[in-house]
């Protein structure tokens, strides 16, 4: 067995905290790996790292299964027939509005992580959706603003819509979480509602993506590989538990605005650090 570097393990713990806030804020774990990882480098086997910045997300989504487990669960004995349908409802809900992701996602990912995973892109993206998130925030209510009060409510269209919003996630900078609640807040869907099935879309297709690039590693892990590998993923599950319970509770009294100015900044920041660099 290769012995257990503690500075790298520092470093794992470091990109894993960055990769369970960022996962689920609407501010682009993208654009703050640019930055994080200009300053820190994994000394690590190459297509390890790039295995690596994938599969930790499944910590992350394993934090929405735990929290989520009886909403997602229909299988549980304590509900009833008609609630047992609903969850079967919602499941069928969050395949419709992971079709698009899916499908512009084996067309169109490896060319877009090829020709726009670049700063000017990341930037641009960053701050185009910082000020379409203080723009939805500050424009009048409409007749049909916000009429999506719970999950219940969200047509199969709407979730396919949605969708859609989610495949734009695929330019480098968007934020996944930031396309989908976007989305859900243009369809009319309240924060609340629009955040939590932002969350559950997020369930197939970061599955998804992280089995196939473990298919693509070929599951040839050094034990010291695996061990810097479950380690990341319990660093980002439990900041991921943490990151998800504050946003629900936050936007229950805020708005999306603060996210809106925080991704401007963090544009303009990356644009700043590459043309002085």
């Amino acid at each position: 067995m290769q012995e257990i570097d503690l500075f790298e393990l520092l470093k794992i713990f470091i990109l894993s905290v960055v990769q369970g806030i960022t996962e689920w804020l609407p501010i682009s774990s993208t654009g703050h790996l640019i930055l994080v990882e200009e300053f820190i480098k994994l000394n690590l086997d190459p297509a390890f790292i790039e295995m690596f910045r994938t599969v930790v997300q499944l910590g992350s989504i394993l934090a929405v299964v735990v929290l989520y487990f009886n909403k997602l669960n229909p299988f549980n004995p304590k509900k009833s027939p008609e609630n047992r349908k609903e969850t079967w409802v919602l499941w069928f809900k969050v395949a419709v509005a992971s079709l698009p992701a899916i499908i512009f996602g084996f067309l169109i990912n490896d060319y877009m992580e090829e020709y726009f995973n670049i700063p000017p892109v990341v930037a641009a993206a960053l701050i185009i959706y910082g000020f379409a998130f203080i723009w939805i925030e500050n424009r009048k209510p409409g007749r049909h603003d916000r009429q999506i009060e719970n999950l219940e409510r969200i047509s199969y269209p709407t979730a396919f819509k949605t969708g859609l919003f989610q495949a734009l996630s695929l330019i480098p900078g968007t934020s996944r979480s930031g396309s989908t609640i976007l989305g859900g807040l243009l369809l009319g869907m309240e924060r609340t509602v629009a955040t939590e099935f932002s969350f559950f879309m997020s369930l197939p297709v970061m599955f998804g993506a992280s089995f196939l690039k473990l298919l693509d590693f070929g599951f040839d892990f050094t034990s010291t590989e695996l061990i810097y590998l479950v380690f990341g993923m319990f660093v980002a599950f439990i900041v991921s538990l943490i990151v998800i319970r504050s946003l629900l509770k936050f936007i229950k009294t805020n708005d999306f605005k603060p996210f809106g100015y925080y991704r401007i900044i963090l544009g303009s920041i990356v644009i700043l650090y590459y043309l002085f660099k």
